[in-house]
């Protein structure tokens, strides 16, 4: 027997609204583009930086970075690749990953850097291609070791391919 629905009570609808308003009011372009990333078992918006324009202003000036995302450096070419922190005013972990999406690199806990051109560098150890900027404490709580695979969703992997 089907069940009946009690339009008497507005509250399940309020709980649709509600979530959907929510959905709405996240900030950046990774939502509305839907790009996302997982590793260690954790999914993340991701901000996509694939020129040279995007990749040097990174996450420059922002207060910020929201819960459960992150920027996404593409590279054209796997390369060693060294990171600053110039006016960037979030602690991160940066994560760099070779061709194959593994984790080669890590640069945890990286603070932020008011020095302009006298900011230290943050190199990789090992050639790497992506590079994800992360909250700061991200890579210790997921405990991620060397060798760990990135997964990209669909909008990342378009994107990532539209540079090979």
């Amino acid at each position: 027997m089907p069940m009946r629905r009690d339009r008497s009570n507005p509250l399940p609808l309020l709980a649709v609204a509600a979530v959907l308003a929510a959905g709405l009011a996240l900030p950046g372009c990774a939502t509305e583009n839907g790009a996302w990333v997982e590793l260690g078992g954790a999914r993340y918006e991701v901000e996509i930086a694939n020129d040279d324009q995007e990749r040097a202003r990174g996450l420059m000036f922002r207060d910020r970075l929201a819960e459960g995302s992150g920027m996404l450096f593409i590279h054209e070419r796997e390369e060693m690749q060294s990171y600053w922190m110039k006016n960037t005013r979030i602690p991160l972990d940066i994560l760099y990953f070779d061709s194959a999406r593994r984790l080669v690199s890590q640069q945890r806990d990286v603070p932020p850097c008011s020095l302009g051109n006298g900011c230290p560098p943050y190199p990789s150890s090992a050639p790497a291609r992506y590079v994800l900027e992360l909250n700061a404490g991200e890579a210790a709580r997921l405990k991620l070791e060397d060798g760990a695979t990135l997964l990209f969703g669909p909008a990342v992997e378009q994107e990532a391919g539209a540079d090979d």
